[in-house]
């Protein structure tokens, strides 16, 4: 928003399934209206049909997002649908996705096979282990995991995206996967409770990284191994730091993400001493 916070349409977001071609256009406003909205629509299928290098793809949906706080947040949590399905799916690996406006998705799925599959390789998964996926979306590492594990558990704060992945779980048939609700911060304890002392946990917080109160669940649960995924290596050595005194930090693989940019994601691989 200007520092006048004036105007309407605040942000354009696109979202694209790379294997299903399948797009999400969301309009995010600062209102509950659209004039001419119906035109808007019209007029963004038209142009999106006549483009000769989108002609493989299709625009599955349009939603207006409706974002009227004065905050560097892009989008908020009122969506409403005013063209197709309100979600697209992809497909990562042999798994497919069902991603909504508020679903958090990799914005580079070909780099986020093998970032998944770094991250399931150094777990070294037998087939018994439980498995917690603490930041879970809409259940990618969580789902990619559970063909390997005897029970996952995974986490997310983000009320869509778990409806997501609870789905996604459906759609895969996959029975030993559950999805819960909640602010890691403050279920984790909880969900050691029901889960009991995990093998394996995953994590793949945001770019503040893990809070003091997860890290302490963590030392406190003692999993054989912490596969920490992170899209900001500085967070992520702050709290390795905070976590070798109980674990050898076996190795760090990164992983370009972000081409042509100065970001990298990391794969950290975590041994209980």
């Amino acid at each position: 928003m200007s520092k006048l916070e004036s105007g309407l349409i605040r942000h354009i977001v696109v979202k694209v399934g790379l294997k299903t071609k399948e797009v999400m256009c969301i309009v995010v406003v600062n209102g509950k209206n659209i004039p001419k909205e119906q035109e808007l629509i019209d007029t963004i299928l038209k142009e999106f049909e006549s483009n000769s290098r989108l002609q493989n793809y299709q625009i599955k949906t349009i939603v207006k997002n409706i974002n009227t706080k004065n905050t560097n947040v892009v989008l908020e949590t009122e969506n409403i649908n005013i063209y197709g399905t309100g979600y697209i799916y992809d497909k990562l690996g042999e798994y497919i996705f069902k991603i909504s406006p508020n679903s958090f998705y990799q914005t580079n799925p070909i780099q986020t096979e093998i970032l998944y599959q770094k991250a399931i390789e150094y777990a070294k998964l037998q087939g018994n282990e439980v498995v917690l996926d603490l930041y879970c979306g809409i259940g990618t590492i969580g789902i990619f995991a559970s063909k390997m594990a005897k029970k996952v558990y995974g986490i997310e704060i983000v009320e869509d995206a778990i409806k997501d992945a609870k789905e996604n779980a459906k759609i895969n048939e996959i029975p030993n996967i559950e999805f819960l609700c909640g602010d890691v911060e403050k279920t984790l304890n909880n969900i050691l409770g029901k889960s009991g002392r995990p093998d394996v946990i995953f994590v793949d917080p945001p770019r503040k990284g893990l809070d003091d109160n997860t890290i302490m669940n963590i030392l406190n649960a003692k999993p054989q191994k912490v596969i920490y995924i992170s899209c900001n290596p500085a967070t992520m050595v702050r709290d390795l730091k905070k976590l070798e005194d109980n674990y050898n930090i076996q190795k760090i693989q990164p992983v370009d993400m972000f081409a042509f940019t100065s970001h990298v994601e990391c794969v950290a691989v975590l041994n209980l001493k």
